[in-house]
């Protein structure tokens, strides 16, 4: 790879632009054309997804498909970004936890306090081994640097907590890799215009995307014999992830004091974070509430979440998906204008207009029989 370099400078072309371009290349036709081997062995070994009383499918599906993106991301990011496995050198081997949990939960369903313990297993290794952690709040409620425990803690609970959001929001065709691939296209413009030291995690988001974009080929096939769901493997290899690439972007804003760390200036930071990953926050905080309010268990299952109020308004899983996309890219344009606005007040607002999205489906639907009681 260093020779390669090399020769590239010699004839003048970034290297940089390289490894964007054949990383997202790879990634993409890694797991465009293993997902079709996946599909083959999960109908002959009857691995298969079976419709449930939460389900919004009718028929047996694949839900292998994250092993095909744990595949292509583990090999184009330690061929084009290794960088980052040399920076954090716990980052892979949570990879490969998350990966075993993953396939373990797919096919013969774990107890929720086994996935628990791997989660909290596998944060502790980023957050400890890599000091990946949230440092500081930068003055929301009045807190600036926190303490090493409370970071270390308090991050632990943010990875488990999107981990299991992003597994919350697979509910329907589309969602959780159209909003992954969203979230990996904001952070790698973001991390793209931070300039060359954040390089390594602009091709991160760029193999990310790749890999998404093949999944989402076959996810959002109208044909049965091509159709997979990315399954617990895929959601908490997301999940963790942008948790990952989340706590990064709120750390470069953070005045290391070191001659080799560019220094910004970004009041806001750990809020447009949060506006980047709103909707798996919201729809997760929002479930929990009503369970509570209706005095059932948090861990309870129901069809609470966004996406299941939209399917009883008769949309198809596709429009229903591009519909919540687009309201929470909206939230992150709103976020991105008023990013110089007091930090407290802008986290008010977006968590205020997540918050109205988890319930303008309850809105309509309201008004819908209104109107049909009025009718008749």
């Amino acid at each position: 790879m260093k020779n390669f370099e090399l020769f590239l400078n010699e004839t003048g072309i970034s290297i940089f632009y390289v490894k964007v371009g054949l990383g997202f290349l790879s990634s993409f036709l890694i797991t465009f054309f293993s997902i079709p081997t996946i599909i083959k062995i999960s109908k002959r070994k009857n691995l298969m997804d079976e419709p449930g009383v939460r389900s919004s499918h009718l028929r047996k599906i694949p839900n292998l498909g994250g092993i095909a993106m744990f595949y292509s991301i583990g090999i184009c990011t330690s061929i084009f970004a290794y960088e980052i496995f040399d920076l954090y050198k716990f980052l892979f081997a949570s990879l490969i936890i998350l990966l075993y949990v993953g396939i373990m939960d797919d096919i013969v369903v774990m107890r929720a306090y086994k996935k628990l313990v791997a989660q909290i297993v596998v944060s502790a290794f980023i957050v400890i081994g890599s000091d990946v952690r949230i440092r500081n709040l930068f003055g929301i409620f009045g807190i600036y640097e926190i303490h090493y425990l409370v970071s270390v803690i308090f991050t632990i609970i943010t990875f488990i907590i999107l981990i299991n959001a992003f597994n919350l929001i697979d509910g329907i065709d589309g969602l959780a890799g159209g909003y992954s691939l969203i979230c990996s296209a904001l952070f790698g413009i973001s991390y793209y215009r931070l300039g060359e030291y954040n390089y390594p995690l602009v091709i991160l988001s760029v193999v990310l995307i790749g890999s998404v974009l093949a999944f989402l080929y076959y996810n959002l096939s109208n044909l049965r014999a091509t159709k997979i769901f990315m399954g617990d493997t895929g959601s908490m290899l997301l999940g963790f992830l942008l948790a990952f690439t989340c706590i990064c972007f709120i750390d470069i804003f953070i005045d290391k004091n070191m001659v080799s760390v560019p220094r910004y200036h970004l009041k806001s930071a750990p809020v447009v974070a949060v506006a980047i990953l709103i909707l798996p926050i919201v729809d997760t905080l929002n479930v929990i509430l009503v369970r509570l309010w209706n005095k059932k268990s948090p861990f309870e299952a129901d069809k609470n979440h966004i996406h299941h109020k939209l399917l009883q308004l008769d949309l198809t899983h596709r429009r229903a998906s591009f519909y919540i996309i687009c309201y929470y890219l909206f939230i992150v344009t709103i976020t991105y204008c008023f990013r110089h606005t007091n930090v407290n007040l802008l986290l008010l607002i977006i968590l205020f207009l997540g918050f109205l999205g988890a319930y303008i489906p309850d809105i309509i639907l309201l008004l819908r029989n209104n109107k049909l009681k009025t009718n008749n």
